[in-house]
């Protein structure tokens, strides 16, 4: 399968509530993130046999996702997106993931704040 010919599995608006920010005051209390995942998947085993032993679970991407995002308090949308990534990466199997973490409120005068990024099956945090 040629990258021109990946299917894509979409979670959207998964809203999730941790401990995320650099100022004290956040470190105190949850706020909601809202993350979209687009994942590279080829899902034509699972549509012809209707079979979601063939199909990526998006329930059991979303638990994995939830679980990792809540785990602990972190500073940065940045390090939330990455870990994401990596996580479905790894865990998924999937060739290619983007992520994209919002972070509503953040600054008062816009309406959201978010980092989007994109990464393959074979790119790597250390080079």
């Amino acid at each position: 399968m040629s990258a021109s010919d990946l299917d894509w599995v979409h979670i959207e608006g998964l809203q999730i509530d941790t401990v995320i920010g650099v100022y004290e005051w956040e470190q105190q209390q949850t706020q909601r993130l809202l993350i979209d995942l687009a994942m590279a998947w080829d899902i034509q085993a699972a549509a012809q046999k209707d079979d979601i032993e063939q199909a990526l679970d998006y329930a059991k991407v979303t638990e994995a996702v939830t679980a990792w995002v809540q785990q602990k308090p972190r500073q940065l949308i940045e390090t939330v997106a990455e870990g994401i990534a990596q996580l479905v990466l790894q865990q998924f199997g999937v060739r290619e993931v983007e992520v994209k973490v919002s972070k509503p409120g953040a600054v008062p005068s816009a309406a959201n704040v978010a980092v989007s990024i994109s990464r393959r099956q074979f790119d790597s945090p250390f080079g």
